[in-house]
């Protein structure tokens, strides 16, 4: 087993116990909670007359089932108001932070606790959603669960949890321009594969991602769980501490020297056991885009669709129920292949430094005749600062809707949605049969710049091509 790792660390400084099962019961520093995995919960509380045992550790929002367009409330969606409701009553009667729509600092979960400075290194982190892994960028070990854990955290603050292998993924060098974060876990899930990851905690490590911003950070981690790995993380560092310094929640004064002294602290130790080492060179990682019906199904935008003989012999079957979803053609390039709808935002790619690159990218083009685009902010404060940047007229004036924060079309559990059979170029993170709202929509994962160079082409294009065009252009 691993040893002087982080995750080892970490998970050292919160165990509480053993239980007469084997697993460890963690404590949980945060816990996030939103309107569709809560309900049940609390449900389960007030049959049982507990308390939430400290309130003060949980933060509430609202995201998967907001509209991004009429807020108006009664929602539309009466299951969605019910949801609503649910959330804001118990709220109120467990005296829970929470982060409703227009108080300035509502949005996707895993977008409202990092920019606010509610997730710090060393921390455990829990919230009923998949894609709590984000929170491992600043050296969190961060988990999504259930409803029924919802529950647990809730009255105990605690969890039951199994210990993880770790697993150390490292990559070094420089990214060529037009390559990103997004890119690169593609990258990594294609090489591993959807399941290589079942038991692991990912450890992050090499110069490649030593370089990468906090929110880059996050997009890695946040697809952790699509690899297969249970949480994935990132060893804290100055860029760690400098993203956090003066932040809502983050430590002020004498705290903030002994915070950060501690952090330093709980780094993985250079002479840490790993229980497995995968290496990766950052050259050889291009613009990636998935082709099928999983996030491990991706290739480079060069590349063409794979074809059956191509493929080991236990990715066959999953290919060819791809290639028959996806009408794609095996051996045809990825390049080309038209798109219905642009749609960039999520808890993976709807922060500013995401919709900075997007808009550079955007800026004196226009989206194609028949492609519906949008852009979605992860959270209200992402979209004030955007609107300061004028990136929203960037947007508007390249022929995309610029809307209001939440989960939006990456699960479409709110009114955005395709319809039939629409392919969409998506900034999200799961490429799943129905997924985006469809039970024959497709979804094509990608950056959010690939995804402007998508909407302006009105098919995949190579958003390199594009900045070579602007280049000459320039001249």
């Amino acid at each position: 087993m691993s040893k002087g790792t982080l995750f080892d660390k970490v998970w050292d400084l919160h165990t509480v116990g053993t239980l007469p099962s084997g697993q460890t019961q963690l404590f949980i520093g945060l816990h996030l909670i939103h309107e569709v995995t809560s309900p049940q919960a609390f449900a389960m509380l007030r049959e049982r007359n507990l308390q939430v045992l400290f309130p003060d550790r949980t933060i509430a929002t609202v995201d998967h089932i907001v509209p991004t367009e009429n807020r108006q409330r009664p929602f539309v969606d009466v299951l969605a108001e019910e949801m609503m409701q649910a959330l804001e009553n118990n709220a109120k009667d467990y005296d829970i932070r929470f982060y409703n729509v227009g108080s300035g600092n509502q949005g996707v979960v895993h977008v409202i606790a990092p920019e606010q400075g509610l997730t710090q290194p060393g921390m455990t982190v829990a919230c009923g959603d998949s894609h709590t892994s984000t929170h491992g960028a600043f050296g969190a070990i961060a988990f999504g669960i259930g409803t029924s854990q919802v529950r647990d955290v809730l009255a105990s603050q605690t969890l039951a949890l199994t210990k993880l292998k770790v697993r150390k993924i490292e990559i070094n060098g420089d990214l060529a321009p037009g390559v990103y974060a997004k890119d690169v876990i593609l990258h990594v899930i294609r090489k591993l594969g959807v399941k290589g990851g079942v038991g692991y905690a990912y450890e992050y490590a090499g110069t490649t991602f030593e370089a990468m911003s906090m929110e880059e950070r996050m997009t890695v981690c946040n697809m952790s769980i699509e690899g297969g790995a249970r949480c994935g993380y990132i060893n804290p560092d100055r860029t760690t501490f400098e993203y956090l310094k003066g932040r809502d929640f983050a430590p002020k004064g004498a705290d903030w020297d002994k915070a950060v002294q501690w952090w330093q602290s709980i780094r993985s130790d250079e002479d840490a056991e790993y229980d497995d080492v995968v290496t990766f060179d950052a050259a050889e990682i291009e613009p990636t885009v998935t082709w099928g019906i999983t996030p491990g199904q991706g290739l480079g935008v060069s590349e063409a669709i794979p074809t059956t003989e191509s493929l080991p012999a236990n990715e066959r079957a999953i290919a060819e129920e791809a290639y028959s979803y996806m009408k794609l053609t095996p051996g045809k390039p990825i390049k080309g292949t038209k798109v219905d709808v642009c749609f960039i935002g999520s808890c993976t790619n709807g922060r500013l430094s995401d919709l900075q690159e997007a808009a550079k990218v955007a800026q004196g083009k226009r989206v194609a005749s028949g492609v519906k685009a949008f852009v979605v902010p992860g959270s209200e404060r992402v979209k004030q600062e955007a609107e300061a940047e004028g990136l929203d007229k960037v947007f508007l004036e390249a022929g995309f809707e610029w809307r209001e924060p939440g989960c939006s079309m990456c699960l479409a559990m709110n009114p955005d949605k395709l319809q039939g059979d629409q392919i969409s170029a998506s900034s999200s993170n799961r490429n799943f049969k129905g997924r985006q709202g469809s039970a024959t929509g497709r979804t094509l994962l990608m950056s959010p710049a690939m995804v402007v160079a998508a909407a302006v082409e009105g098919k995949v294009a190579d958003v390199r091509e594009l900045a070579e065009s602007d280049r000459y252009s320039a001249v």
